[in-house]
């Protein structure tokens, strides 16, 4: 708080105005430097002996970000700030990105050729082709909206704190890769993260967007 004392009436006027042009300087100045945080923070800089895992370049973080990259979820919470960073993830995702894409393909196609064999062992049990198939379709959809939509929720809401549908919020548009960035996991500067946290949430992610692009595939053919 700032206070200006005036000896005189006639100069109230001038010392108003100083109070007010002083309080103008010190609270630009208190914008200034509260941005300043804010952007340290976003960079990973934290106070000493914080034990929280906002430290994000350190593995699990790095991991975590390499997955939002390739994947092309983009948060927008953590990106390289210095020239070579920037370069090193350009051609990082020009390749991470393909080869992603292989590998969604790949554990989607693992994922049917699981169904397709649950299907033949049920094709002998119904002996019914299209009894199979519809009870194998929903055994996938109800399976992967359990592991994949409806549970991770309940790990967010005990980790970060969210509600329910805010978890289920994050976990549809991570998986979708539309990615705002709104919710973003181990940013919580009053909870402590398990070092596991991170890593499990990728593979989560990957296994998730290749389990959810079997499904928007489906809905395509469908729609067609």
């Amino acid at each position: 708080e700032v206070v200006v004392v005036c000896d005189f009436p006639s100069q109230h006027w001038k010392c108003q105005s100083h109070e007010l042009a002083i309080r103008g300087f010190a609270g630009s100045h208190f914008i200034v430097s509260l941005q300043g945080i804010v952007q340290a923070y976003k960079s990973g800089v934290t106070l000493q002996g914080n034990t929280t895992s906002l430290g994000r370049w350190n593995f699990s973080g790095s991991f975590f970000f390499s997955i939002s990259a390739i994947t092309t979820i983009g948060y927008g919470n953590l990106s390289p700030s210095t020239v070579a960073g920037r370069i090193f993830c350009i051609l990082f995702a020009l390749f991470g990105i393909p080869l992603n894409l292989v590998l969604l393909n790949e554990i989607g196609q693992l994922m049917l050729l699981g169904a397709q064999h649950c299907a033949h062992r049920l094709e002998e049990v119904f002996r019914g082709q299209k009894k199979a198939s519809l009870l194998i379709k929903t055994c996938a959809l109800v399976t992967g909206l359990l592991l994949f939509l409806l549970l991770p929720p309940l790990l967010f809401s005990d980790k970060e704190g969210w509600s329910y549908e805010e978890g289920f919020y994050y976990s549809f548009i991570t998986l979708s890769t539309i990615g705002f960035g709104d919710y973003v996991i181990g940013m919580n500067p009053d909870r402590t993260y398990p070092a596991w946290y991170k890593n499990v949430i990728s593979l989560w992610i990957l296994f998730g967007m290749a389990w959810l692009a079997l499904v928007i595939k489906f809905c395509i053919s469908f729609l067609e």
